[in-house]
């Protein structure tokens, strides 16, 4: 087997754990092109369900807010040793165009730093031309060192 396709089947089991891990990851179609430690590359077909506006068949901002948590969220998942929990603290997206019809959105996120708790990372989403970018979005992430027992649940007055 060449390295190409080592790489191919490789990513195929990523998107399979990260798709059945988060099945609305799954609804979305959403597939790794490329994962490195801290650098990811997700692809999201475009298709008819994911359109916001029937007229112009733009996808929903939903869409593109979730595609970019989700791979941000990949980039820092990849980039922590050992592998650790995480969750969105802070999620900013600056929409610059509308994605055009009929075109899959490819998500570039980079994980910049990572302290002891808290990672940041930013992306862009192109839908086909990197020097085009349809969105930027900046994301902090939370990173959890343990479990702890949960308490007794807070008395609430009627």
């Amino acid at each position: 087997m060449d390295e190409d396709e080592r790489r191919r089947q490789q990513l195929a089991v990523m998107t399979a754990a990260f798709t059945s891990h988060v099945p609305h990851n799954a609804a979305l179609g959403l597939q790794f092109e490329r994962a490195d430690p801290g650098d990811v590359e997700v692809r999201m077909a475009w298709r008819p369900e994911l359109v916001g506006n029937p007229d112009s068949g733009v996808l929903h901002g939903g869409v593109l807010t979730s595609l970019a948590d989700a791979s941000c969220g990949a980039a820092v998942f990849l980039a922590v040793v050992p592998p650790r929990p995480i969750a969105t603290l802070d999620l900013r997206i600056e929409h610059l165009r509308q994605p055009r019809r009929g075109h899959a959105l490819t998500c570039h996120a980079v994980c910049e730093r990572i302290t002891q708790h808290i990672a940041f990372v930013r992306a862009t989403i192109h839908d086909g031309d990197p020097d085009a970018a349809v969105a930027l979005a900046s994301a902090s992430f939370m990173i959890f060192h343990g479990l702890r027992e949960p308490g007794p649940a807070p008395e609430v007055s009627p």
